[in-house]
């Protein structure tokens, strides 16, 4: 009887769907060694030839003729499958393919490191054969044996593309309560969330994406979408202007007006001459048809700040005398944006503990963001953290803190 040894079979998990490193799945010594009979041996052998040349389905066709040989034992059987295995997925004939690697997971022949290579590579092919019924099936099968992160994201990624959006939601959720949901699985729930109407959803799942990823589209997308929550003041216009200009977001010209005009209403001339004067440096102001009015807007806020600076001491006794703790913080914010931080901190801190305020939760709000500006990163981040308000200035206080922590990376 003749001896036939069988090469080494590798199966490229990228072939099957993975974009992992490829599993070596090649036959174990004591059936490669084995003593076949020719009627199996040599077909076998000429189909892994065949398989060397790139001919994967004349390698089939072969291995179709050995299905008519009869008698064979549990072993032939055994490598026969293994070579179809190899085949077919080098063929691209994934129902071959999978009914091969159904045949050697059930086989008992296989490793337990060999066995969970096999049912991942079934998974790809399932995957690559668009039976995501199926796929889904055999990666539950996997995750009741091991949890693996990798499969539950195909898992997801197989029920976005069913629309099945019940599984989806329930295994991103199991996901996030483990910490585990990345960019791409927060956008999916995000989608979900659009779908289904659930504003106030979408909303939480984009602020965890800006939070985590921070990116111009999804703090553009927060703070628009934030601004028509119900409930949300429009006092915090001005605040939210704050936002996009620390991320970079300002491009309109009629945004770098508005927001000037915004800041100079409460009171802040210093920081309406920054807004300003980053309209210039990014070309948004200065140029077109309204170049004129950009510039008499400068001048209004040059005017407005050397009143106020002539006028200071003045104007803080009389807020003093009249006790009017609004106005004192108020006038404290614009010192810290004019450069006389400490006076200005000084004056916002005694403000803030005052118990007249009409907007209490605003005045922190502002002395957060005073800190951050004078460049106290910690003390602006638990001042922002203890604001509170269903009005809308708990978020933008936890915004601050988002871009203070995680400066927009583009």
């Amino acid at each position: 009887m003749a001896k036939f040894r069988l090469a080494h079979l590798g199966l490229v998990a990228a072939a099957l769907g993975f974009t992992a490193a490829a599993p070596v799945v090649g036959l174990a010594p004591v059936y490669a060694a084995e003593v076949l009979r020719p009627e199996i041996g040599k077909p076998l052998q000429e189909a892994q030839q065949l398989m060397k040349s790139g001919k994967n389905k004349e390698a089939l066709a072969k291995l179709r003729d050995l299905d008519k040989v009869g008698g064979k034992s549990a072993n032939e059987t055994y490598l026969i499958e293994r070579t179809r295995a190899g085949a077919a997925s080098a063929a691209g004939d994934y129902d071959t393919a999978a009914k091969s690697f159904e045949y050697l997971i059930g086989s008992g022949k296989l490793s337990a490191t060999e066995k969970a290579q096999f049912s991942e590579g079934l998974i790809g092919i399932y995957m690559r054969a668009g039976d995501l019924g199926k796929a889904n099936a055999a990666i539950e099968r996997q995750l009741k044996e091991r949890d693996d992160p990798k499969l539950r994201a195909y898992l997801m990624q197989n029920y976005y593309k069913q629309g099945n959006i019940q599984a989806l939601e329930n295994e991103l959720r199991t996901a996030e309560k483990n910490g585990r949901l990345s960019e791409d699985q927060l956008g999916m729930l995000a989608n979900i969330q659009l779908k289904k109407n659930d504003k106030a959803g979408y909303v939480n799942t984009i602020e965890k994406l800006a939070a985590n990823y921070p990116k111009a589209q999804y703090w553009t997308d927060l703070l628009n979408r934030v601004q028509s929550k119900p409930g949300f003041s429009g006092r915090l216009s001005v605040d939210i202007y704050r936002l996009k200009l620390a991320n970079g977001l300002l491009k309109k010209p009629s945004e770098y007006m508005e927001m000037a005009q915004l800041v100079l209403q409460a009171g802040a001339p210093a920081e309406a001459l920054k807004v300003i004067d980053k309209g210039y440096k990014a070309g948004a102001l200065g140029t077109g048809p309204d170049a004129a009015r950009h510039q008499r807007l400068k001048d209004l806020a040059e005017k407005s700040l050397a009143d106020q600076n002539k006028n200071l001491a003045a104007t803080e006794a009389q807020l003093v005398k009249d006790a009017d703790n609004d106005g004192l913080a108020s006038l404290g914010y614009a010192l810290v944006q004019s450069g006389q931080a400490d006076k200005g901190l000084k004056m916002l801190e005694a403000a803030s503990k005052a118990k007249d305020l009409k907007h209490p939760e605003d005045v922190k709000l502002h002395l957060g963001e005073a800190y951050a500006v004078a460049g106290k990163k910690q003390q602006a981040i638990n001042t922002l953290k203890t604001v509170r308000g269903t009005d809308g200035t708990a978020e933008v206080a936890r915004y601050f803190i988002m871009a203070i922590n995680k400066p927009i990376s583009g």
